[in-house]
């Protein structure tokens, strides 16, 4: 019975291998044409960072980098007609496309704006009424089936304002239904790559709370731990303000903050509400600093004797997108600024760190789970995983962030040292 039961877990083993092995020969050899452009206010003719680019009809997508710009890869045996454009604060724009588009193209939003005449009366008795049966919402808002979604996630150091790390991944991510919690969540690295100073001064001693697993612990609809827990949501005070649009439907806005003080460190910022179904769509906030002490026991996991560490800055963006009426995560951002030196030196160095992820696809039928030992480990850095940089080529079909003008310099800089 054992050398069956042995046969059977290596049976299971070498399918895994076969399938995740298929998927990525499947990814390097697609046929495939690129649509890419600039995406722009229409009044302002200024560009729009984090726009939702989609491909019509299917699950793809991707979302404009800081520069406005982004790039979508779609395979040859696709038949999609139009990509769509969505923002908050803009109406959703839809154009056709071709494999003949040109590259580089400017796509233009026009700016929405609700007037006050025209917002919804609101019926609760309180805004932290509208957040207590949001929250209750949550269950026929979001998946209640498992699914597997496919990623790009980057992470970026920075010295001052010098570049001295970029790592960038493909990545796949399992999601229990939202029924449940995170437990049986993982995240899969399917091809990664980095690039590091060479500087031994540019060395960065610390390790932080984060790296890809932020798709899991920054869902904070799946970990409501992090905000969203029923009885969290009384040690915040919430005020309603004008309603915006995201993806054409009215949202409820509620800012909050702390109105208690607790032995961890809580946060302030905004949620977005869609006025429709009370799903949450998107939430924008960022850690109480008033006692840094609190911030590094949370973010800080490791460290050498002697360094001593100062945060300034510890930020988050996270949105959701509805598709198939569902509610379903799309992007996530969190930004950490600190500062290092080491004892008996005068100065401190300032550093940040930019963790970005964005869904670029999603498979709903009969997801297979990441087995813990294919899972990255919050104990692994990124570059545990990765390999060394090479050209724009390195992606293939894979969909990512375009990187920004500024990116792309500096990791020309980093490949000539």
């Amino acid at each position: 019975m054992k050398t069956t039961a042995r046969k059977n877990k290596r049976m299971v083993l070498l399918m895994g291998l076969a399938l995740l092995f298929s998927h990525l020969q499947a990814q390097e050899n697609d046929s495939f044409y690129t649509i890419s452009g600039i995406v722009k206010d229409a009044g302002s003719k200024k560009r729009i960072e984090y726009v939702t680019v989609s491909a019509v009809g299917t699950y793809i997508g991707t979302i404009t980098n800081e520069d406005g710009e982004f790039s979508l890869k779609l395979s040859d045996t696709l038949s999609v007609a139009e990509i769509e454009f969505s923002c908050l604060g803009y109406y959703n724009t839809k154009v056709p496309i071709s494999k003949q588009n040109s590259p580089n193209q400017e796509f233009f939003l026009q700016p929405q704006s609700i007037p006050l005449k025209e917002i919804e009366v609101v019926s609760w008795k309180s805004a932290l009424d509208l957040m207590k049966i949001a929250i209750e919402k949550i269950d026929q808002n979001y998946s209640q089936t498992p699914n597997l979604l496919t990623g790009f996630y980057r992470e970026t150091a920075q010295k001052s304002r010098r570049y001295i790390t970029v790592s960038e991944a493909v990545v796949q991510i399992y999601k229990d239904s939202y029924r449940s919690n995170t437990d049986r969540d993982k995240v899969q690295i399917l091809k990664g790559r980095t690039l590091v100073s060479p500087k031994v001064s540019d060395t960065l001693a610390v390790k932080l709370l984060g790296g890809p697993n932020l798709a899991i612990y920054v869902d904070i609809v799946k970990n409501p731990e992090f905000l969203l827990d029923k009885e969290a949501v009384n040690l915040y005070a919430y005020k309603l303000e004008e309603s915006v649009t995201i993806n054409d439907r009215p949202q409820f806005v509620v800012r909050f903050a702390p109105q208690m003080i607790v032995d961890y460190p809580l946060y302030s910022g905004t949620f977005y509400i869609d006025q429709a179904t009370l799903a949450f769509t998107r939430a924008e906030f960022a850690m109480d600093m008033r006692d840094k002490d609190k911030v590094t026991s949370i973010i800080l996991m490791r460290k050498p004797a002697g360094l001593r560490f100062s945060p300034d800055e510890v930020s988050y963006i996270v949105s959701y997108k509805y598709q198939d009426g569902k509610t379903c995560l799309n992007y996530l951002r969190n930004q950490i600024r600190f500062k290092c030196d080491w004892k008996r030196r005068l100065f401190a160095t300032n550093y940040s760190v930019v963790s970005e992820l964005v869904i670029t696809d999603n498979q709903k039928e009969s997801p297979m789970r990441i087995a813990n030992r294919d899972s990255f480990s919050n104990r692994q850095s990124l570059s545990d995983k990765a390999m060394s940089y090479y050209d724009s080529s390195f992606w293939g079909a894979y969909n990512i962030i375009e990187p920004t003008e500024s990116l792309e310099s500096a990791v020309s800089k980093l490949k000539k040292e």
